[in-house]
């Protein structure tokens, strides 16, 4: 009865999976705050791609930790990039059985941890970074990206990255827009994860404050105007009704991103015995679906696929 009558419903088409791949490793290491999540070799990387197509999800988002670092994110649009060599060994491999949306920002590239080129005040300059995205989105669509994630929230990033894939002759690959990404307590987990935490200051002058909700529709509506095709709120939970309220305003797909604190606190729960695990994260999976978005990044995809199976 329950099932007959639910009106909010989950499947693993719905999920999508955020991995790591960092260069040099020799085997998958895993993350502290982050229970059963690793940082992926490429070999690890493209195995885990292989079980997460098997339990039906819909894709993956990749993020890169590069061996070196530098003020500008030069791996980021490297052909040799740790990324980009895993968007072309992945498509090789699965072809179009995956979206392989690649997160295109600098934090994890730059020696100074920030999203963008910073001045010499340490100021982030937010339009010679425009040009550093289109740069990077050329690279990673040319690699084998189906889908170019802009998650820095630079004003013009989705404008300026459709203009240089569609210079590149990109013109059909998709920009899913970070277009509502709060300043959050929650990434604390995703830095040890993706080792791009800040060396100063904080991102609080172009992520998003968390009490303003009536700027999360402004600035979807800037992305949607500059070309985004999808567009994502991030955190989740803690901001469902930004997800309500986007869900509710566009036509176009909207995606919650489950952060790294969000996964960490559901962990730590049950791993002492607090509450009941797979209840819990199959809970907080429903509610992001049931306040309207079409699909749900989360670390737990593959592992609640199966459960849904």
């Amino acid at each position: 009865m329950r099932r007959w009558t639910a009106q909010t419903r989950l499947s693993p088409a719905d999920l999508v999976l955020p991995v790591f791949v960092k260069e040099g490793l020799t085997s998958p290491q895993p993350i502290s705050s982050m229970p059963g999540v690793v940082q992926h070799t490429q070999d690890s990387l493209r195995k885990a791609a292989h079980e997460a197509a098997e339990a039906g999800i819909s894709g993956l988002m990749l993020f890169g930790i590069p061996a070196d670092k530098d003020a500008v994110g030069s791996q980021a649009d490297a052909a040799d990039g740790v990324v980009n060599v895993a968007l072309q060994q992945l498509r090789a491999d699965l072809g179009d059985e995956l979206v392989l949306m690649a997160d295109l920002c600098l934090c994890e590239y730059t020696d100074h941890g920030h999203c963008g080129v910073v001045t010499p005040a340490g100021v982030v300059d937010n339009d010679p970074t425009l040009d550093r995205y289109a740069a990077v989105a050329i690279a990673q669509a040319q690699a084998g990206a189906h889908v170019i994630a802009p998650s820095g929230m630079m004003d013009g990033q989705v404008a300026a990255i459709r203009a240089g894939l569609d210079s590149a002759a990109h013109t059909e690959t998709p920009v899913l827009a970070y277009a509502a990404k709060y300043a959050s307590g929650f990434y604390g987990p995703f830095r040890e994860a993706a080792e791009g935490a800040p060396q100063f200051g904080d991102r609080s002058t172009y992520q998003m404050d968390p009490p303003n909700a009536a700027e999360a529709l402004r600035e979807v509506r800037q992305d949607l105007s500059e070309g985004a095709d999808a567009v994502m709120v991030k955190p989740a939970g803690p901001y469902l009704d930004i997800v309500a309220a986007v869900a509710g305003a566009v036509d176009v797909p909207v995606a919650a991103y489950q952060v790294s604190g969000e996964y960490a606190m559901v962990e730590a729960a049950a791993a002492n015995g607090w509450i009941d695990r797979e209840r819990a994260i199959l809970e907080t999976l429903i509610a992001i679906r049931r306040a309207g978005a079409g699909s749900v990044l989360t670390y737990w995809a593959v592992e609640a696929a199966r459960w849904l199976q």
